[in-house]
């Protein structure tokens, strides 16, 4: 990945670059923005950089700066060191606490795919069933151990931390240690997705570098450019995505997840307004065989599809951002969510969001949306 592969943010390239040319590259940098806007296409690109043409102890040794072009290649260069969230299979033994190098082979495989990904492509790339990702406190030691060695090639190491949210406290606390006391030449990358979930004392020591959503009209180009699509379909989907990369390619998939979340959502609509408990009970029972994350997900659409419907109702096409299948059903369905409702359906679903991702019964806190949107949803 090169900062010129990177979809749109030249904003942002050109932040990292200024920080370049004025040497003020801080040790920690906590990289953070909206789902599918790149950010970890960034991060990459930019220990890339540093373990390349940016390093001088290389860039003036030809040779040695290719060698480390062909490794970077494979992202298997050995001063890169990669942390992310992990779990424990069942056929481990039960005192094995799971590390990042357990799964470099999975973790390789779906980064030479492409540097755009979900937290669910690398679920799916671990074998995970319903478990939760998170980063031990053993990684946190593997971490301090890799960095305290000397840099094979000479320069710069680099750690780079995928969600670093998802560090339990013991992990975050040894990580903390090593940002108050950070190894020689040694700079870390972090990349999250909800950096308030941090420990604030590692906030603290970090600089916080936040990106924007990727502009509509970049992905419109990139999908022309780099997916082959037309460019009328291109403009759809590329205000669709609403500066989410991760959206616009879910939506070239007529067969993607959203058209499931899409039929619950309707269920769930239909059978609340019509009061049928019993078969709202079935809908519950299908959703919580769902995995955490799928559930999640599923409640983040709706958190948007109350949105769309919301703006729906002002007749103003510039403010919806739906597809043609979610805009059918809006059709008729927006005016059931109105000003007497949305704020109080929101904060259901939020709830029941923060409720799931805390590990609470699933059964049970469907089964109370579903009994608390009979209620709302009737609101004029």
């Amino acid at each position: 990945m090169h900062f010129d592969e990177i979809i749109g943010q030249q904003e942002a390239q050109d932040r990292l670059g200024q920080l370049l040319d004025e040497h003020r590259i801080p040790h920690a940098l906590l990289i953070t923005g909206p789902e599918g806007c790149g950010k970890m296409a960034l991060a990459m690109a930019f220990a890339r950089f540093l373990l390349s043409d940016g390093n001088s102890d290389i860039a003036a040794d030809e040779a040695r700066l290719r060698n480390a072009h062909a490794m970077l290649a494979k992202w298997e260069h050995p001063d890169l060191h990669f942390t992310y969230p992990t779990i424990k299979k069942s056929s481990w033994p039960s005192d094995h606490k799971p590390v990042s190098d357990d799964f470099t082979k999975e973790w390789h495989q779906m980064i030479a795919k492409d540097l755009y990904f979900t937290m669910e492509e690398w679920m799916t790339a671990m074998g995970a069933e319903n478990q939760q990702a998170i980063i031990t406190a053993e990684e946190s030691d593997a971490i301090a151990h890799k960095l305290s060695l000397k840099a094979s090639m000479g320069g710069v190491k680099i750690a780079l931390i995928w969600l670093p949210e998802r560090m339990n406290l013991q992990a975050a606390n040894k990580i903390l240690k090593l940002l108050e006391e950070p190894p020689e030449q040694t700079f870390f990358l972090m990349v999250s997705e909800h950096p308030e979930q941090l420990l604030e004392t590692i906030r603290s020591r970090t600089q916080l570098f936040r990106m924007k959503r990727i502009d509509t009209e970049d992905i419109e180009k990139a999908l022309v450019e780099k997916r082959g699509i037309a460019a009328s379909a291109a403009h759809r989907i590329a205000r669709v995505a609403n500066g989410n990369w991760l959206k616009a390619l879910e939506e070239l998939n007529a067969g993607n997840e959203n058209v499931l979340f899409l039929d619950m959502f309707k269920m769930l609509m239909r059978l609340s307004y019509l009061r049928n408990i019993h078969d709202l009970k079935k809908w519950v029972d299908i959703i919580a065989t769902y995995g955490r994350e799928k559930q999640k997900r599923l409640l983040e659409y709706f958190l948007r599809m109350v949105r769309e419907n919301f703006m729906y109702n002002f007749g103003n096409p510039d403010l919806v951002y739906m597809t043609e299948e979610e805009e059918k059903f809006s059709v008729n369905f927006a005016r059931f969510i109105n000003e007497a409702n949305v704020i109080e359906i929101s904060m259901l679903l939020q709830k029941a969001l923060r409720d799931i991702g805390q590990n609470a019964n699933a059964k049970v806190v469907f089964f109370d949306l579903a009994l608390n949107m009979i209620v709302l949803l009737i609101r004029k």
